[in-house]
């Protein structure tokens, strides 16, 4: 019975008791994804700092819960809860952690490190969505400290070109005027000059670089000057209020400095900004979407709040952040001191290292070649043993040569004077027959001389005797005239016996006389040119002889010149370049000439 009391006791207290209800929340921060299960009754506040503790963030007046909605965004108000804001019904919601004010110098205001880092990812990604307008001198700049802040010291070893083609560093309006490849040189060309440069000193001189962006930390929205409908541009940011062109964002046309201003009210859709001096004129604008003017108006108050906290003495939080800050820099500093200098150790102990390594391969490659030239040497040794031993051999056999070659030589001075003596005679039967030949020409010449002497007495007898004959026909014509008669005269009466026979002896001898002295002078002559033929003949004979003999002469003395020459050539370059024999091969002697 008491069992049974108990036990309905104890089911009537669990109705009672009933679970809290939660919900799912999605928080994208820029280089993680968290979720959490909140409760219903979780303020904005507390979700806020849940999520400020998980990332380790202190610096939390800087960020901001941020959500969409409709064609818009608001940020999560801290005092409301959750669920009783225009938040999505989606589950998880979704919400972003990002940057809602920025600092004016980022130098002085980002203390911690995780901040710094938080901002440097929220303005490279504004950057390069060209949220915020760069130059391309600029964005290649910022993207060597991108660089430089996430693959550490440039390496030429370990960083070979295309080792940034997969990371996104310059906007798109950007990266389309070069090639990727030229992009890349120029961005490699001064990531190579932040050697030394820690990954958040890297991010730093990002932001200091980003702030001086026109657009950087700029909050715009579209707004009207008057009811009707002059377009304007709203831009919030650290330093005050801007009013800008609708096509222009950089220059803007009046600005209005936290400052100068000493109120901005709000009602509805008019925003009035009343300036510090009462003399200057109250400025009005228009804006119809009431989301839209309440977001201006938290800018408005949260912008103006931070800048007038950064005019007074920090807190004791903000103190005990930055000596804490401060600390922490100065033991990494150290420990990056330290980390550097142990690993310059480490490199000069890998170079000494590789020195050793190198030294003990190349006393290992010298005592290895050392071995190798000592039974070279004494391969080389021997092989001058044997060498020395055929040299000498040689030496005898040259110099038996040598011998050999004195004797030849001494019998071919003597051959030479020998063959210089029958020159000598040959030229000299020469010369005589050359001078027998002129006298035999001098003769023939004379002969030539008598016969044409002969040859003119000849003529000349010949001429005589033709007188001769006719005077006789002219005496023998006086002595016996012819009458003449009509009929042919008697014959004469012959002449006395004595007289006819005295001028018949006396001319037949007459004639006789010239006849055979013609003949005779005719034979003699004769005679004497076939005896001049025949020695001329015979003279010619002999000096085709003894020219074919001197010449055969000349060339028998020329060839064993020529052979005793060569004789002696052979002997000397035998004796000065013997025959050695190769390495591990058979020594053949040379063979001695016949």
């Amino acid at each position: 019975m008491r069992e049974a009391i108990m036990t309905s006791k104890m089911s009537i207290l669990g109705l009672k008791k009933k679970q809290p209800k939660t919900f799912k929340v999605k928080v994208i921060t820029m280089d993680a994804e968290m979720e959490f299960s909140c409760e219903v009754k979780w303020k904005g506040k507390d979700l806020f700092d849940l999520v400020c503790r998980t990332v380790g963030l202190r610096e939390t007046w800087f960020f901001g819960l941020r959500y969409t909605v409709k064609d818009t965004y608001a940020w999560l108000k801290p005092e409301k809860r959750v669920l009783d804001q225009e938040v999505p019904k989606d589950s998880p919601i979704t919400f972003s952690f990002l940057a809602k004010f920025f600092p004016e110098k980022v130098e002085e205001e980002l203390v911690q490190e995780i901040t710094q880092h938080l901002f440097f990812l929220q303005v490279k990604k504004q950057i390069l969505d060209e949220e915020i307008f760069c130059s391309p001198e600029a964005s290649v700049l910022l993207a060597s400290y991108a660089v430089q802040a996430k693959y550490g010291d440039y390496d030429p070893n370990f960083h070979k070109p295309g080792f940034l083609a997969q990371d996104e560093l310059l906007p798109q309006r950007v990266s389309y005027q070069m090639t990727a490849e030229m992009w890349e040189e120029k961005i490699t060309a001064w990531y190579a000059e932040h050697r030394g440069i820690a990954r958040d000193e890297a991010e730093m001189d990002y932001l200091k670089i980003a702030q001086d962006l026109e657009m950087y930390g700029i909050s715009y929205f579209s707004i009207t000057q008057n009811k009707r409908d002059t377009d304007l541009l709203l831009g919030v940011d650290a330093q005050g209020l801007h009013i800008y062109s609708p096509n222009s964002k950089l220059n803007p046309n009046k600005s209005f400095p936290w400052s100068d201003i000493r109120n901005i009210s709000y009602s509805e859709k008019e925003f009035t900004i009343k300036p510090l001096d009462k003399k200057k004129d109250v400025f009005k604008f228009y804006s119809s979407q009431l989301r839209v003017n309440k977001l201006i108006l938290q800018l408005c108050i949260g912008n103006h709040d931070l800048f007038m906290r950064r005019r007074k003495v920090d807190s004791i939080e903000v103190q005990q952040m930055k000596a804490q800050a401060k600390e922490e820099k100065a033991r990494k500093k150290v420990e990056r001191q330290i980390l550097a200098r142990e690993k310059q150790m480490r490199e000069e102990a890998e170079r000494a290292k590789e020195e050793m390594e190198r030294r003990l391969f190349q006393l290992q490659d010298e005592a290895r070649l050392a071995n190798e030239a000592l039974l070279r040497s004494e391969e080389t040794a021997d092989l001058l043993a044997e060498k020395a031993q055929i040299a000498e051999e040689e030496a005898k056999l040259l110099a038996h040569k040598a011998a050999d070659s004195e004797q030849e030589r001494q019998r071919l001075e003597v051959t030479a004077m020998k063959t210089k003596e029958e020159k000598r005679m040959m030229e000299q039967k020469m010369r005589e027959a050359e001078q027998l030949a002129v006298k035999l020409v001098e003769q023939s010449e004379r002969r030539l001389k008598e016969a044409d002497h002969l040859k003119q007495d000849l003529t000349e007898a010949k001429d005589a005797e033709r007188r001769a004959k006719q005077k006789l026909l002219e005496i023998t014509k006086t002595t016996y005239p012819v009458p003449a008669y009509s009929t042919p005269p008697p014959p004469p009466p012959p002449p006395p016996p004595e007289a006819a026979e005295a001028g018949c002896d006396a001319a037949s001898m007459r004639l006789d006389f010239k006849d055979s002295d013609m003949k005779r002078l005719s034979m003699e002559i004769e005679r004497e040119r076939l005896e001049y033929m025949e020695k001329s003949k015979h003279l010619q004979d002999q000096l085709k002889e003894l020219k074919t003999e001197i010449e055969s002469l000349k060339l028998e003395e020329q060839q064993q010149q020529q052979a005793s020459l060569y004789s002696l050539r052979g002997d000397v370059r035998q004796y000065a370049q013997p025959h050695y024999a190769q390495p591990h091969s058979n020594v053949s002697m040379p063979s001695t000439p016949d």
